[in-house]
């Protein structure tokens, strides 16, 4: 097990000993700090190089003025956004970036802050949410959102609260914050008492005013518009984000297509040809006109295996 995540269990069940109240306030600030950023791999450094770099500036999880470095290839009104997970950066998007240019889109990436080379040490799913609006408000409206894992939650939520996108592709994504706070807690080993406090405590601290925000930061009780076209893509024997969630996602979502891998794992996953290609095929696809759909239809399903 992690020694960082051993000790930060144990100071944070040694507070709860105290009082629940304790215990929580303790987990708040872990639960938003983000580890040092992962170097760019070797191989995505020559994808990364050609990028057009640049910045925006958003609140920030603090409210008080953050910037992010994004990055821009191609051109032209296609734009597809990439937004990368959790202790994650664009680069991981390389693969993807090169076979959406050849097909002649303009892509844009960004590091999150405390990611990748933007500044900060913890953020959370509201940065996502303003550097989409951000970048909506440079490139007009998205052909298409893609999102890995934590990112994956930030295009279903920005999209269902009014990002405009014409199709989403999720990779190895939770269904909801709630999902987060549970491995959260999972990880830490408090308890549900402490996980209770920890909750209210999120929802004042990030989101104060909002009576019930775990509601909109859900795709399950706040799914994204029918005439959305969503791709839902995890592996089976993903470690950290379990495989159910892409199945809860798809409950919410009748007539999305999920893409079940097998032997890729949480970011294997991501470089996979089977994936690149149906990414491709999902973005390229016709839109057909909305149609009455049943709340029972469920999703269609491709099963492949890992080479």
């Amino acid at each position: 097990m992690d020694l960082a995540l051993t000790a930060a269990g144990a100071s944070v069940r040694a507070a709860a000993a105290l009082s629940p109240r304790w215990g929580a306030a303790v987990a708040l600030p872990l639960f938003g700090h983000v580890a040092p950023p992962r170097p760019v791999r070797v191989d995505d450094e020559p994808t990364m190089w050609r990028a057009r770099r640049g910045r925006l500036r958003i609140p920030g999880i603090d409210r008080r003025g953050t910037e992010v470095e994004t990055y821009e290839w191609g051109s032209g009104g296609r734009t597809v956004v990439l937004a990368h997970g959790w202790d994650a950066r664009a680069s991981q998007f390389a693969p993807l970036v090169r076979e959406l240019v050849a097909e002649g889109h303009r892509v844009v990436a960004f590091d999150a802050p405390a990611h990748g080379a933007s500044v900060g040490r913890r953020t959370y799913l509201v940065d996502w949410l303003d550097i989409f609006s951000a970048l909506q408000e440079r490139f007009g409206s998205f052909e298409a959102v893609v999102g890995h894992s934590f990112g994956g939650l930030a295009a279903l939520v920005g999209v269902a609260g009014g990002i405009g996108a014409q199709r989403v592709v999720t990779v190895a994504a939770p269904a909801d914050a709630d999902a987060l706070l549970t491995q959260f807690q999972a990880g830490l080993g408090y308890s549900d008492a402490v996980s209770v406090r920890m909750r209210e405590l999120f929802a004042s601290r990030y989101f104060p005013g909002e009576r019930d925000p775990f509601a909109w930061l859900s795709s399950v009780r706040r799914p994204i518009p029918a005439a959305v076209p969503l791709l839902i893509v995890h592996d089976r024997g993903d470690r950290l984000v379990p495989f159910a969630e892409a199945e809860r996602i798809a409950a919410a979502h009748p007539g999305a297509r999920i893409l079940e891998t097998s032997g890729l794992g949480h970011n294997r996953i991501l470089a996979a040809d089977v994936v690149l290609d149906a990414v491709l095929e999902h973005i390229a696809a016709p839109i057909a006109a909305p149609a009455a759909e049943s709340s029972a239809q469920v999703a269609d399903r491709e099963v492949v295996a890992a080479a």
